[in-house]
């Protein structure tokens, strides 16, 4: 299976006519936040292949389309934050958000409040070993986990109940967003356990038995 991965950024490659011919082989798109919702639905029109998402901290809680209608899903897409769903044998599951780091403010976390979100994905994640032999295969989030690729400031330092899913449940990967890539040296993969880390930044391609 082909998957593109995308977040935080609306690029140029993939908003575009030529997004067909670039991508045209492409399976699976997973999203991991901050995109706007028409970005999403353009994506999933133009390659007609499942589109899984989460919100990031600076995601659209209400996008408003032309007409003024208020638009709280992106359509043809299915978000997956606290869900795990079975796309082809894949088992993938999704936590939304980032640290909070803010009083107010949609899809901000704190460590406790994200440690409480992976307790609620346990029962489908022990059903899920019961039925396939395996909890999960990829589990995409908007943060990255506590010192992976994560930065010093609140709002971008990761969360450490993503390591303590990693520890129990061993997911082939973990792709996440939210932390921008501007130089060529900051690293994109990193490897923590039996996981790959993934930073998603922009987009990233990604091929799995």
């Amino acid at each position: 299976m082909k998957i593109l991965a995308i977040s935080d950024k609306v690029d140029e490659r993939i908003y575009s006519l030529n997004l067909k011919d670039r991508f045209g082989d492409i399976d699976l798109v997973l999203s991991c936040g901050d995109l706007p919702f028409y970005y999403l639905e353009y994506v999933v029109t133009l390659l007609r292949v499942p589109l899984l998402y989460v919100q990031g901290n600076h995601g659209p809680h209400v996008e408003l389309t032309h007409s003024g209608e208020e638009k709280r899903h992106a359509g043809g897409c299915l978000n997956i934050d606290n869900q795990v769903v079975n796309i082809q044998g894949l088992l993938i599951g999704g936590l939304q958000g980032s640290m909070r780091y803010t009083p107010q403010g949609h899809y901000q976390y704190t460590e406790r409040e994200m440690q409480y979100k992976v307790w609620r994905m346990a029962p489908r994640l022990w059903l899920n070993q019961l039925r396939y032999g395996k909890p999960i295969d990829i589990l995409i989030t908007h943060a990255p986990p506590y010192g992976i690729h994560d930065k010093d400031d609140l709002c971008h330092t990761g969360f450490k109940a993503f390591l303590s899913f990693m520890d129990r449940y061993r997911p082939r990967y973990l792709i996440h967003g939210h932390v921008h890539r501007l130089h060529p040296q900051d690293s994109a993969t990193s490897r923590y356990g039996d996981t790959l880390v993934i930073n998603a930044y922009g987009y990233q391609i990604l091929e799995i038995d």
